[in-house]
């Protein structure tokens, strides 16, 4: 590969694989979101396109232009935002009226047929940074309690059977108790509210959805995460060994020792249907 086609959602996710395909001689062509992707790409990629949410013909139209063969999706779009930034354009239109249900995934994979009946391939982008992959077990911070362990084993639980339902990927446990489930408003707003009823103490997951297409959508967490939990009290974010990412990473870890909360990464053995 000598040149990679980047869907930018937001968040720091699609800087970093645009650094990582860059580090490995890489042209990396992006097209980037108004009011969602970091101002950064420009310095960072090769070439930015710049779009509105639903913009379809126009990501399409500026791989084919560079010539792009493959291409990636990396960060989200906040559902919360779409009400004052969406503008499907025909090709958007039609793709959802083909999909027949606006779930994230159904969504993304819409979006991935249509751009590789252009005969451009999509990829997982996470070969650019899998030295970010979560390890399993303790990554950083103090050593969980079994209660806590309980916690998290429920949360992951509780995330997995609602995941085939598309509500979020983030699940809040205190001492047995669902705190919160992410719903529309997000991970940090789904936090925040658990924290308001429950207080500090918080296990949280992370989780990727049952059928979750993993080159499109993976958990990942951040420095940012870390900031916001440390923000209201958690002891403990749990995200998935081997699936889901830890952004810069070892500022990341570094971060969660700083403020004393345990990262750990959890295993189950029953996952199926996962791409």
């Amino acid at each position: 590969m000598n040149k990679l086609g980047l869907i930018a959602g937001n968040g720091v996710f699609p800087l970093e694989v645009a650094a990582g395909a860059r580090k490995r001689g890489i042209k990396v062509i992006a097209v980037a979101h108004l009011n969602e992707s970091d101002r950064a790409i420009d310095s960072i990629a090769d070439d930015v396109t710049w779009i509105k949410v639903g913009e379809l013909q126009k990501i399409i139209d500026a791989f084919n232009r560079a010539g792009v063969s493959e291409a990636a999706m990396a960060g989200g779009i906040s559902r919360a935002r779409l009400k004052d930034s969406f503008a499907p354009d025909a090709r958007a239109l039609a793709m959802l009226a083909s999909i027949g249900r606006f779930s994230d995934d159904a969504v993304l994979r819409g979006v991935a047929r249509e751009v590789e009946r252009e005969g451009i391939r999509m990829i997982d982008p996470v070969p650019m940074i899998e030295h970010w992959l979560a390890p399993a077990g303790i990554a950083a911070g103090p050593a969980p309690s079994e209660a806590q362990l309980r916690d998290l084993d429920l949360a992951f639980a509780v995330a997995r059977q609602l995941g085939s339902f598309d509500i979020g990927q983030t699940v809040a446990v205190r001492d047995g108790v669902v705190a919160a489930v992410e719903a529309v408003e997000g991970t940090d707003g789904a936090l925040r509210r658990a924290a308001a009823m429950v207080g500090a103490g918080l296990v949280v997951a992370k989780a990727a959805k049952p059928g979750q297409d993993l080159r499109f959508d993976r958990p990942a967490i951040g420095p940012a995460t870390i900031d916001l939990l440390g923000e209201i009290g958690a002891a403990l974010v749990g995200i998935e060994a081997g699936i889901a990412l830890i952004l810069e990473c070892d500022r990341t870890l570094d971060l969660a020792r700083a403020k004393n909360i345990a990262v750990f990464g959890h295993t189950w053995t029953t996952r199926s249907g996962d791409a």
